[in-house]
């Protein structure tokens, strides 16, 4: 589960473009702490240290304890904007929340025991489908990740959400799991030709045709020595 964070934080007395850029231009970024049926807050964060929180991964699904010098808010980040030309951090939005609250957030998929997995070691390859899914859970029980085991599988199986065991407190967000797919054990690409290569010449042979590997073949026979 993905652990709180304290952060230091300042009030806003002034909001607006102007204000929000002379903010960025001091180092600090203008941020907003809303919902919980309390008026929002103006809040300026430190520029440098929220450029390390956002990089170091999972932001969006962890809960921050911030100390605004008036109290202290607990809020998970629900978006943040990005200047377009030079992709730098504009604005951050926080949602309260209590230790009641749930949360729809993304978390990232992690696959193990790959190495005991038939289909893998036979050649097959992982193809995955979804690297992160959404999911219900309560702000105490936001998961880093969602583990899958791929123990066991071989050649053509499917992992389906509705497989994959959850920690308690969260739920997929999706309905019908069993139509969503979060990863396949795919055959070989070689292999996957050649099966849809002898598929096509039965196929052929079928409907009485020539496959076209043979016709070519046969030309070949047909054409003239040079010599």
């Amino acid at each position: 589960m993905t652990a709180t964070k304290a952060v230091k934080a300042e009030l806003r007395e002034k909001a607006g473009k102007g204000a929000a850029r002379a903010l960025r231009r001091a180092g600090k970024i203008p941020a907003v702490i809303y919902g919980g049926k309390k008026a929002p807050v103006g809040i300026a964060l430190d520029g440098h240290e929220l450029f390390k929180l956002l990089h170091a991964g999972g932001f969006k699904t962890t809960v921050f304890e911030i100390d605004t010098g008036k109290g202290k808010e607990r809020a998970i980040p629900r978006d943040y904007q990005r200047d377009p030309v030079s992709d730098v951090l504009l604005h951050v939005d926080f949602f309260r929340v209590s230790a009641s609250s749930v949360v729809d957030v993304e978390v990232p998929v992690h696959f193990l025991n790959e190495e005991d997995a038939p289909g893998l070691k036979r050649g097959g390859v992982l193809n995955v489908v979804l690297h992160s899914v959404a999911v219900k859970a309560g702000v105490d029980n936001i998961p880093t990740a969602i583990e899958v085991d791929l123990k066991g599988l071989e050649i053509g199986d499917i992992v389906h959400a509705a497989s994959v065991k959850l920690p308690s407190g969260v739920e997929f967000a999706a309905e019908n799991l069993d139509e969503v797919t979060i990863a396949t054990i795919a055959a070989p690409t070689v292999v996957a030709e050649e099966a849809a290569e002898e598929q096509a010449e039965a196929e052929a042979e079928n409907r009485g045709e020539t496959p076209a590997s043979d016709e070519a073949e046969a030309a070949s026979e047909e054409k003239p020595s040079e010599d």
